[in-house]
C-alpha cells in the first residue's frame, strides 16, 4: 500500500515538473513569449564621418609611343623600367627607301637651283639687250626725224627694241617658274625628311618605360604603340565608393592611403578630382586621389585601401546604425514607449566612424529606440529588454 502511494506521488511530481517545463517553454519560446530586444537612447554626440573605398594606382599622364605610318620595327633602344628624358630615342622604324628618296629629292633640288641661277643670268642678259635696243631705237628715231636715215631703218630698230622687251619678259617668267619648281622640290624634300624623322620614336616627356609592345622585326600599324611610358611624378589612385555611402564626397577631402605592398604604412593624400560619370553597373562613384608625396617604387595597378575623413559634426542627435529599419517602404526606427514598440519614420544625415547615424528629424533627445531584436518587430509585439541577445 505504501509502495503504491509513493509511486503515485512520484508520478504526480513528474507531471508537475513536465507541466512547469512546458509552461516555461511556451512562455519563453512560444507564441506568447516576449521578444528579447536591446535598446539605446537617442543622444547627442560628435560624429566623425568616414568614407572608405578601394583604389588602384594609375598614372595621370601616360604615353603610347608608336609610328604614324605602318612599318617594320628596326630596333628598340629602351627596356621596361628604364628612366627616359624628353626627346630621348626610344625606338626606330625601318626607313625602307626613304633615304634614297631623300637623296633623289636633294639632287632634284640642286638641279632646280641651277635652273634658277641660269634663268637669273638669262634675265640679266635680256635686260642688257633691252637697254641697248631701247637706246638704238631712240637714236635712230632722232636721226629719222632729221632725215639722215630712212623710215624703214627707224622701224627696224623699234622692232628690235620690242623683241628685246619680249625676251626680257620671257626671261622673267622663266625665272619665276624655276623658283616655283625649286620651292616645290624644297617642300617635297622637307616632307620626306619629316617622314624620315617620324621613324625615330622619341620620348614626348620625362617618364618610365612600362611596356615594350613590339620587338625588332615585327610589323606595326599606324598608331600602334611600340613603347609605353608613364610620368613617374603623376601617379594617383582611382577610388571607387558605394553611391549609397558617398554623401559628402568633395574635392580636397584628406585621405589616408594604405597600399597593399605597405600594409603598415599610412600615406597622406587628398581628393584631386571627382568624375562626372559613375559606374551604373557596380553603382559606384569614382574619384581620383593624389598623394601628398608620391612614394618611391610604387607600381601602377597596385591595389590600396583609402579612407576619406570628412569634417567633424559636433553635438549631432544620433542613434546606432543598427537601429535603422525599413518598414512599409520607409526608413525609420522602432521607438519603445511605455513598453510598447512603435515605428517612427526618420530623416538621417551623416554616419560616424563608430557606426552611429545622425538624425535630422523624427526623434528627440532621450527617446529610446530598439537596436537589435530576435525577430521582426510588430506593433503589438511583447517586448523584453535585455543587455545582450547572446547568452540571455
Amino acid at each position: 500500500m505504501k509502495l503504491a502511494l509513493d509511486r503515485r506521488t512520484f508520478l504526480i511530481a513528474a507531471a508537475v515538473v513536465l507541466v512547469a517545463i512546458l509552461v516555461l517553454f511556451v512562455a519563453r519560446s512560444g507564441p506568447l513569449a516576449s521578444m528579447r530586444v536591446t535598446v539605446a537612447p537617442v543622444a547627442r554626440a560628435d560624429l566623425a564621418p568616414l568614407l572608405f573605398g578601394i583604389g588602384v594606382v594609375e598614372a595621370r599622364r601616360s604615353y603610347l609611343v608608336g609610328p604614324t605610318t605602318a612599318g617594320r620595327v628596326r630596333y628598340v633602344a629602351v627596356d621596361v623600367g628604364d628612366v627616359v628624358k624628353a626627346g630621348q630615342l626610344l625606338a626606330e622604324m625601318d626607313p625602307v627607301d626613304l633615304d634614297q628618296r631623300i637623296a633623289a629629292t636633294n639632287a632634284a633640288a640642286r638641279r632646280a637651283q641651277n635652273a634658277v641661277d641660269t634663268a637669273a643670268a638669262q634675265l640679266t642678259d635680256s635686260a642688257a639687250r633691252r637697254e641697248v635696243a631701247a637706246a638704238n631705237a631712240r637714236r635712230y628715231e632722232e636721226l629719222g626725224r632729221k632725215g639722215f636715215v630712212s623710215s624703214s631703218v627707224t622701224e627696224g630698230k623699234a622692232q628690235e627694241m620690242n623683241s628685246a622687251s619680249a625676251q626680257f619678259a620671257a626671261a622673267e617668267a622663266a625665272l619665276a617658274g624655276a623658283r616655283q619648281d625649286l620651292a616645290r622640290l624644297d617642300a617635297e624634300r622637307a616632307g620626306t625628311q619629316q617622314q624620315r624623322s617620324n621613324l625615330r620614336l622619341l620620348a614626348p616627356a620625362d617618364g618610365v618605360v612600362t611596356a615594350r609592345d613590339a620587338e625588332p622585326g615585327s610589323t606595326v600599324v599606324a598608331g600602334q604603340a611600340v613603347v609605353r611610358l608613364v610620368a613617374a611624378d603623376s601617379l594617383w589612385l582611382k577610388l571607387r565608393l558605394d553611391q549609397n555611402r558617398s554623401a559628402g564626397l568633395q574635392v580636397g577631402l584628406p585621405a589616408e592611403i594604405v597600399l597593399r605592398s605597405r600594409p603598415g604604412q599610412v600615406l597622406p593624400g587628398k581628393v584631386a578630382r571627382i568624375e562626372m560619370l559613375s559606374d551604373s553597373v557596380t553603382e559606384e562613384r569614382i574619384a581620383l586621389v593624389a598623394f601628398d608625396t608620391p612614394p618611391k617604387d610604387v607600381s601602377v595597378g597596385e591595389m590600396s585601401e583609402i579612407t576619406l575623413r570628412q569634417p567633424l559634426v559636433k553635438e549631432a542627435l544620433a542613434v546606432p546604425g543598427a537601429a535603422l529599419r525599413q518598414h512599409q517602404g520607409m526608413t525609420g526606427v522602432w521607438l519603445l514607449a511605455a513598453g510598447k514598440p512603435g515605428f517612427v519614420p526618420v530623416k538621417t544625415g551623416t554616419s560616424g566612424a563608430d557606426g552611429r547615424v545622425q538624425i535630422l528629424d523624427g526623434l528627440k533627445e532621450g527617446d529610446v529606440v530598439i537596436v537589435h531584436s530576435e525577430s521582426e518587430i510588430a506593433a503589438d509585439a511583447r517586448i523584453k529588454v535585455v543587455s545582450s541577445l547572446t547568452g540571455s
